[in-house]
């Protein structure tokens, strides 16, 4: 039997004609014992599938690179030519970048695990007319399910019989109220939030009973379907991987070819053995390979990583998310618990005597009532004590202060009458109740029956607009409903729910309240707005990342009307568009394209929806964050550039599909992330800046030295131990560095554009030249004038380009002068130069690391000559930032000339 679930959405099929296709003859007995096997064998178990990489597959995976695969191949020949210690160090620098590497992708964890864990393990079912508790793995299409309250729902359900049923669907849907639920047809366009009578597994029964056919199981569930796409979705590399592969690519291919030319020029010299040849080229490799580049990333990364989770209240899970933050141009983010506190707030009160506006936001009692922008007290206003005493009593949810926060268990909309009448009231109402009807979707109100200390009684009642108005109106002929139901049409455009409140004294001889003696007659007491308001911060914060020319976009399931209030209200655009996810299904490709990269905000979407948003922005050139909390952004938090969930109110699974956490919940650590981001990068590029000139100049002593016939001054271990050392000393000065000025004033960096521009390529070469050509001037003179011998020569060069390092560094550090008040703004700096310097010492005067690298004393001669070529390079390099500083302002004159 095909399942029905793959060909077409339950939501439009009479229950008799479903029952008539699944095969189904009794809704009371239910499938048969023997029916219910033939189907579990045919169609499989109700069960999501996952797969995990195994740990040794990510470890090989690091050693899939060319900066790598050249170091082997170095280690291989060192290795033929019994240089032991050079193939060691040789060996010990891949396996720390393959260590590094393997404990960045090794973090991640597995969303799909979080997905499967969410599946309820029990259902309750009809089989042969005996209502029994199953295996969720063994439901099959077909299968006549129970719910009650607590429940989690199995499978996908199409219901046949509700009693109050109300069920939690927000991880799925976004929808931060609990779902009514009914029996009736539905159009077969309906969007997911809107499948009144549908239940879907993974979602929780918050109230009521009923029962439901099952039309699809596994992965052909809307949760499965979340966890397919999330299976699916491939993570593209992050913008700095991009550009720090395709530079190290570059720069890998490029020193090959020069070391084959260079091999070919000498072997034609016959100056050089084939030995000595071989050793050589492979020195200048090993010196000019910038195999300190992911290690020096690595360490920026995770200082970055360390920071954010301990000052910025967030938990990075992947170092190379760190900086993709810097990147981000758009955030695509969820509204609910979001950009908004998830808690409803009475904004609003209307009474027939006055209109009054309600201070403060969420379940936190803390605020005011204002009329006539004037603060009032309710007790000197018995219209508006009475509303809020109405809308406290009509009520089954509870408000409490559990660790500082203020929770509640029930109803968002009843949790906001409680917060207001806590603000004007330090006291519960009085009395005692005898009756309550509870909330029904049929009638849409509830109402309770209580006794007073006066001995009245009397029924307090609040719900939908349209129902208890005429009540109102039985009550009192000339009531003016069409007043209140157009106020009601306007609090509604501007996004907020209404909520009608009534009362009526009763004689002490009514004990018990129905539907239809509250439809006799009620005194109307007033209306109450209501709104999930923005979070007050967030205001602002997005204020911040507009003028740093980060674009946010709102992805919700909530309707149109409400999402465009709470846009305004935000501030996402001077005018934000907004576009549903209904009328997106309904554009041929190239519109939707086009609305995806163009709308503000989208509303009523799917899941499917959401990763089809990121999926355009990111083809349209976009790094995107994604923030969310619920199982339906999973999918588009994997896809993300960057997905951020939120660590409170956020579920395991999403939590699990991103790459950072925010753990206070606050969307405003975004923006101080993207600043953190943008520093990060910033050091990145400086420390490649840095790391590249010296580099070279390694590999450029050899090649000039190769194109002069002269002997090697420096050998294969001495190279490593310049790359390596100085990476995990001097380089560490940039993780220290703090952020330049004006950096959330600037637009992002472009995506795509190389890290390095003209002149910065012009600087390398410059820079490498020059401290090479001077160490190789210095040592041949040394040599050659018989003032040194070949070891204490060579182990100066070793001391001229680290020098020339140290130099260099407060050139890099700043884009202001070195010699300026920047000079002293990274203390620490100074600290790790004087550790290099003692490595440097005992590079030069330890015995053991003289045997080791060929090292040996030097006097103050050679110290001297070594600190004069690296002062010289500081110098030349700051008179080259005096010219571009002066050609900047000339620049800028002209333009606002």
């Amino acid at each position: 039997m095909d399942d029905p679930a793959e060909q077409r959405p339950m939501t439009h099929v009479e229950v008799a004609s479903l029952q008539e296709e699944l095969h189904v003859e009794d809704l009371d007995a239910g499938l048969s014992s023997q029916e219910a096997k033939r189907r579990l064998a045919e169609n499989g178990p109700n069960a999501l599938q996952s797969h995990t990489t195994p740990k040794w597959v990510i470890f090989l995976r690091q050693f899939n690179n060319v900066i790598i695969y050249i170091l082997i191949g170095a280690a291989v020949l060192t290795t033929a030519m019994r240089h032991t210690t050079d193939t060691i160090i040789i060996a010990l620098v891949i396996i720390i970048n393959a260590v590094i590497g393997y404990y960045q992708e090794a973090n991640a964890s597995n969303a799909l695990e979080k997905i499967k864990q969410m599946l309820a393990h029990t259902a309750t079912v009809y089989r042969e007319g005996q209502r029994v508790d199953v295996d969720t793995a063994e439901l099959v299409v077909g299968d006549v399910v129970f719910l009650e309250a607590g429940d989690n729902v199995p499978a996908d359900l199409r219901l046949f019989d509700v009693d109050n049923l109300s069920i939690q669907e927000s991880a799925l849907t976004g929808e931060s109220n609990s779902v009514d639920k009914q029996v009736e047809a539905l159009p077969a366009d309906t969007t997911l939030a809107e499948q009144t009578n549908m239940a879907f597994a993974s979602t929780a029964v918050a109230s009521g009973s009923g029962m439901g056919l099952v039309v699809a199981i596994g992965k052909d569930t809307e949760i499965g379907k979340i966890s397919q796409a999330v299976a699916d979705v491939r993570k593209g590399k992050t913008p700095l991987m991009k550009e720090l592969d395709g530079l190290g690519s570059g720069l890998s291919y490029g020193i090959l070819i020069t070391a084959v030319l260079l091999f070919g020029l000498g072997w034609w010299s016959g100056h050089y053995t084939l030995g000595t040849l071989a050793l050589a080229v492979v020195t200048m490799i090993v010196g000019s390979m910038p195999e300190g580049l992911p290690a020096t990333t690595a360490v920026v990364l995770a200082r970055g990583m360390q920071q954010l989770m301990r000052k910025e209240h967030t938990i990075v899970k992947t170092m190379p998310a760190v900086e993709t933050l810097g990147s981000v141009d758009i955030i695509a983010t969820d509204k609910t618990g979001t950009l908004t506190k998830n808690e409803m707030t009475i904004t609003q009160i209307v009474t027939p005597q006055h209109t009054y506006e309600v201070t403060g936001t969420g379940y936190t009692p803390t605020g005011d009532f204002r009329l006539a922008d004037e603060p009032v007290e309710p007790k000197d206003h018995a219209d508006l004590a009475a509303l809020l005493t109405a809308g406290f009593q009509a009520n089954d949810t509870t408000l409490a202060e559990i660790d500082g926060d203020y929770q509640i268990n029930g109803e968002p909309t009843d949790g906001a009458f409680l917060a207001a009448y806590y603000k004007g009231n330090t006291a519960d109402p009085t009395g005692e109740e005898l009756d309550m009807l509870p909330f029904d979707s049929d009638y849409r109100f509830m109402a309770k029956l209580v006794e007073l200390e006066d001995g009245t009684r009397r029924v307090y009642l609040k719900g939908s607009p349209d129902k208890v108005l005429p009540m109102a109106l039985a009550a009192d002929a000339d009531f003016d409903v069409d007043h209140y139901l157009d106020l009601t049409r306007q609090y509604s455009q501007n996004g907020q729910r209404v909520i009608a409140v009534a009362s009526r004294d009763v004689p002490a001889t009514v004990d018990e309240i129905d539907t239809d003696f509250c439809e006799s007659g009620m005194t109307f007491l007033g209306l109450a707005a209501i709104i999930d308001p923005p979070r007050e911060e967030v205001i602002q914060s997005i204020r911040t990342m507009r003028r740093a020319g980060v674009k946010v976009k709102m992805i919700t399931g909530d309707h149109p009307d409400t999402a465009l209030a709470i846009a305004k209200k935000l501030g996402l655009a001077d005018s934000p568009v907004v576009v549903t996810g209904t009328a997106l299904a309904e554009m041929d490709e190239d519109k939707r394209r086009q609305a995806m990269v163009g709308a503000d905000v989208f509303a009523r979407t799917t899941p499917g929806d959401k990763l089809a948003i990121i999926t355009a922005l990111q083809e349209a050139g976009n790094v995107t964050a994604m923030v969310g909390d619920g199982v339906n952004d999973a999918p588009a938090l994997k896809k993300a550039d960057i997905g951020v969930a939120m660590g409170k109110s956020g579920t395991d699974v999403a939590k699990d599909a991103a790459d950072m956490i925010l753990t206070d919940d606050k969307f405003t650590t975004m923006e101080r992330a993207i600043a953190q981001g943008r520093r990060i990068y910033d050091n990145i590029k400086k420390s490649i800046l840095f790391l590249l000139p010296t580099s070279f100049a390694e590999g450029l002593v050899i090649a000039f030295t190769i194109l002069t016939q002269d002997d090697m001054p420096l050998n294969a271990s001495q190279m490593l131990w310049i790359n390596m050392v100085s990476a995990i000393t001097i380089q560490l000065a940039f993780i220290f560095e703090p952020a330049e000025a004006g950096i959330m004033t600037r637009p992002p960096r472009q995506n795509g554009v190389a890290m390095m521009n003209k002149h910065d390529v012009f600087q390398l070469i410059y820079v490498s030249i020059m401290i090479s050509g001077l160490g190789l001037l210095a040592h041949d003179y040394l040599l050659n004038n018989h003032l040194v011998d070949a070891a204490t020569a060579s182990t100066m060069m070793v001391n001229i380009i680290i020098l020339g390092k140290i130099f260099y560094l407060f050139n890099i550090r700043t884009h202001a002068l070195a010699f300026s008040k920047q000079l002293f703004s990274n203390p620490m700096a100074f600290a790790i130069i004087g550790a290099m310097m003692v490595l440097q010492f005992s590079l030069t005067y330890i015995p053991f690391m003289q045997k080791v690298f060929v090292t040996a004393p030097m006097t103050l001669r050679e110290w001297g000559i070594a600190v004069a070529i690296g002062f010289i390079t500081l110098i030349v390099t700051e008179i080259d930032k005096i010219i571009r500083m002066g050609l900047h302002k000339l620049s800028v004159d002209k333009s606002l000339a």
